[in-house]
């Protein structure tokens, strides 16, 4: 098994405990998920699985030397401390379904100041740290774009949420901050 490998490992089996130890509970706001949660496992699953069979068949590389591929497994890192990172600061309030918990609050601390949604945007860097540890080009569009149209469904979703709980405090903490990119969207 090499260092591709494990980091990917990794990555999934994380995301796998996130899913399974963050469910909303019984005293939560339920069914306001619509699924989204399934179409995000669907999305990553089959966009990694055909970026790899792409990666394999074409080759369209992002570095000339091969060696540069670590630089890939960076970004994943990255990404994934991004991610873990925002979870904990959400601390209790993070679910993986969409859900408002009992006393929920409005976080605007951390990295939540600078983006509504940081641990889609760690998730994110990570497909983009994926798709350059292929080295290819065409598998980096292949696992990063089927994933984004799923998250910005799910923000969609996320914000009809947070907008119906906290109206007015929302959408001005909306008009501050961007969704993914800091200073940027």
């Amino acid at each position: 098994m090499n260092i591709f490998n494990i980091t990917y490992l990794v990555w999934i089996l994380s995301e796998i405990l996130l899913n399974r130890f963050t469910r909303s509970g019984k005293s939560d706001r339920q069914n306001a998920d619509k699924k989204t949660l399934l179409f995000i496992w669907l999305s990553i699953i089959a966009s990694i699985a055909i970026a790899i069979w792409v990666a394999m068949l074409f080759s369209f590389p992002v570095f000339a030397d091969e060696k540069l591929r670590i630089i890939g497994i960076g970004i994943i890192a990255a990404g994934i401390l991004i991610r873990f990172i925002a979870i904990k600061q959400l601390g209790r309030f993070f679910t993986v379904d969409v859900t408002i918990r009992k006393d929920h609050e409005l976080m605007q601390r951390g990295f939540y100041k600078y983006v509504r949604h940081p641990s889609y945007s760690g998730s994110l860097l990570s497909m983009i740290g994926f798709g350059l540890s292929l080295n290819n080009w065409l598998a980096m569009i292949v696992v990063f774009v089927p994933v984004l149209v799923t998250f910005m469904m799910r923000i969609r979703l996320e914000e009809q949420v947070l907008t119906e709980q906290f109206g007015s405090r929302y959408t001005d903490y909306a008009s501050k901050t961007k969704r993914l990119i800091p200073f940027v969207y």
